[in-house]
């Protein structure tokens, strides 16, 4: 509970007036400064009152692209024995708040409101608590009390309609990618693990069980599977933050169009954050949620590849590169990218040499990652 600056002001009258009347001897005064303390003593007491109420609290969807429509459900129940005569509120949406009148109700009764969220920016959306607030009639004091829990909406950058990359398919332990026939089935032991119900029987992997006590399998790396890596160039100096979204939004549109063909994908940023994942639109998540919170963290004299990652193997599959177009790639080369996408172009139709797209945002740099896999297909 606090005064607000209306109390406040009352309460220094109040003090005046009494002064005043002592000093003057007017009894005027003193009555005034009775009836200005009584008045601010109603509205403590009438903002220390709380009703009793349960939230809860719904996001739907809980995951949604930028620019698209999402919905918050909120439910006020009271659980009191005595019927409330209805309070304002706010329900907080990250650093913001959205103002909610809730109505009288009945003791167990309870009444659902609606509002759209904010889905303008990308990044994870924290809504809630409830903050209930009771001010009196005059407005000389606030209650404030947060009931209820959170929920998160994580707002995606936008897709575009982009096909999934393409590459050759890796021949075991041999470097480089052939194309036809591509290979069906593996040798290639991969990992032994602890068998789960649904595994193949023919797997077991008898010395490795005799060994733990634990029935374990083998798993095997299947040559046939396409994989796409994304590298993001994240430091400030390389794309202005405007540029960047355009970047991430591409990055977006690629992994999932890659996970969603059956492809394994990765996505690697300058600092070093690496996240592989399978195929499939499940796994996909992940690399959304990541994408989600990426941000311009790196320094700016970084290279764009982190030196543990640059002295590693180069990925299989096909590797792409998303930069601004003065950047440098650096340590980057030694992984060979297949397409090297420079963003923040100020027209369209800048030449660029092979293997290399100049785009002037998102949907440009998508049309033409669209038309460089048609002319390969």
């Amino acid at each position: 509970m606090r005064l607000t600056r209306r109390g406040v002001f009352v309460l220094v009258a109040a003090a005046v007036c009494y002064a005043a009347g002592e000093l003057a001897g007017y009894p005027l005064f003193r009555a005034l400064a009775g009836i200005a303390l009584g008045a601010v003593l109603v509205a403590v007491a009438v903002a220390r009152f709380r009703p009793k109420v349960e939230v809860g609290r719904t996001v739907h969807p809980d995951r949604i692209e930028r620019g698209k429509p999402a919905l918050a459900s909120l439910t006020v129940r009271n659980v009191g024995t005595r019927r409330h005569g209805g309070f304002a509120a706010g329900d907080r949406i990250g650093t913001e708040t959205h103002g909610v009148r809730v109505r009288p109700l009945a003791p167990g009764a309870e009444a659902t409101y609606h509002y759209e969220l904010p889905t303008a920016h990308r990044g994870r959306l924290e809504v809630g608590p409830l903050v209930l607030n009771r001010p009196d009639l005059f407005d000389l004091a606030r209650g404030e009390r947060t009931v209820g829990g959170t929920a998160r909406l994580w707002v995606y950058p936008r897709r575009h309609a982009v096909r999934p990359a393409q590459a050759g398919h890796p021949r075991h332990h041999h470097d480089g990618p052939i194309t036809d026939p591509p290979l069906r089935g593996s040798a290639d032991l991969q990992v032994v693990r602890q068998y789960v119900v649904g595994d193949e029987v023919r797997l077991l992997h008898w010395k490795a069980t005799a060994r733990t006590g634990q029935l374990m399998v083998r798993e095997y790396a299947d040559p046939a599977q396409l994989r796409c890596t994304v590298l993001l160039d994240t430091r400030p100096a390389a794309m202005t933050p405007a540029v960047f979204e355009e970047a991430v939004e591409v990055a977006a549109s690629v992994l999932f169009a890659s996970a969603s063909a059956g492809q394994h994908c990765r996505l690697i940023t300058t600092t070093g954050t690496d996240t592989p994942v399978d195929s499939g639109l499940r796994v996909a998540r992940t690399v959304l949620d990541e994408l989600c919170l990426v941000t311009q963290d790196a320094a700016d004299d970084a290279p764009l590849l982190a030196a543990p990652l640059a002295a590693g193997r180069r990925p299989g599959g096909v590797v792409l590169v998303l930069t601004g177009m003065e950047a440098d790639l650096g340590p980057a080369r030694r992984w060979r990218p297949d397409t090297v996408i420079r963003l923040g172009a100020r027209q369209r139709g800048v030449s660029a040499g092979a293997g290399t797209i100049v785009a002037v945002d998102a949907a440009d740099a998508a049309a033409q990652w669209n038309s460089l896999l048609a002319g390969t297909a």
